[in-house]
C-alpha cells in the first residue's frame, strides 16, 4: 500500500515537473538573453576563447541595438513633429536595417545565434517613446539616438581592432565610420529639438 501511494506522489511530482517545463513562462524568454545563453553554451562546449565570448556578446549587441534603431526610426517617421526628425528616424529605419541583414549573413557564417526581435529592454525603451506626442517625443527619441550612437560608435571602433574573428573585425570596421556619422547627423538634430517648447 505504501509503495503505490508513493508511485502516485512520484507521478504527481514528475507531472508538476512537465507542467512547469510547458508553462506559458518558458515562451516568454527575452531574445537578447536567450540568443547570449544560446552563443555561450556553443562557445562553451567547444572549449573556446573568452575573445571569442566576447565577439558573440557584441553581435548580439550589434543586433538587438539595430532592430531597435529600426523600430524607433519607424516610430519617428510616424510620430515626430518636426520634418528634421521625421527625416531622421527614415534614414535610421533605412540605414539600420542594411546593418541588420549584413550582421545576420555574418552571424549565420559564424554559426551565431541572433535575437530576431526585441529584448525586453528595448521592448521598455520602445514603450516609453511610443508614450510620447508632439515635441516630448521629438526631444526624448534624438536625445536617445544621440546617446546610443555614442555608445555604439566607442563599441564597433574598439572591436575593429580587438575582435577576435577577422570577419568581425571586419563588419566592426565597415560601420564604425557610418555610425559616426549618424551620431553627427543625430547631435545636429538634437540641437534644433532641444529649443522646442
Amino acid at each position: 500500500m505504501l509503495s503505490s501511494s508513493y508511485r502516485t506522489v512520484a507521478l504527481w511530482g514528475s507531472l508538476l515537473a512537465l507542467a512547469a517545463a510547458c508553462s506559458p513562462e518558458q515562451s516568454q524568454k527575452d531574445p537578447v538573453a536567450e540568443a547570449q545563453f544560446q552563443n555561450e553554451k556553443r562557445i562553451g562546449d567547444e572549449n573556446v576563447t573568452k575573445k571569442q565570448e566576447r565577439d558573440a556578446e557584441f553581435m548580439v549587441e550589434a543586433a538587438s541595438d539595430g532592430l531597435l534603431e529600426v523600430e524607433l526610426g519607424r516610430l519617428a517617421q510616424q510620430k515626430a513633429t518636426q520634418p528634421a526628425v521625421k527625416n531622421f528616424g527614415q534614414h535610421m529605419a533605412t540605414q539600420h536595417a542594411e546593418a541588420n541583414a549584413a550582421l545576420k549573413t555574418l552571424a549565420e557564417q559564424k554559426g551565431l545565434v541572433l535575437p530576431a526581435s526585441l529584448g525586453r529592454d528595448q521592448q521598455e525603451t520602445y514603450r516609453k517613446l511610443s508614450g510620447l506626442t508632439g515635441s516630448q517625443f521629438d526631444k526624448a527619441y534624438m536625445d536617445l539616438m544621440v546617446d546610443d550612437h555614442k555608445k555604439d560608435v566607442d563599441e564597433f571602433e574598439d572591436m575593429s581592432e580587438d575582435a577576435y574573428d577577422g570577419d568581425i573585425r571586419g563588419f566592426a570596421a565597415k560601420y564604425a565610420p557610418v555610425l559616426k556619422q549618424h551620431l553627427e547627423m543625430a547631435e545636429q538634430v538634437n540641437d534644433q529639438v532641444e529649443k522646442l517648447p
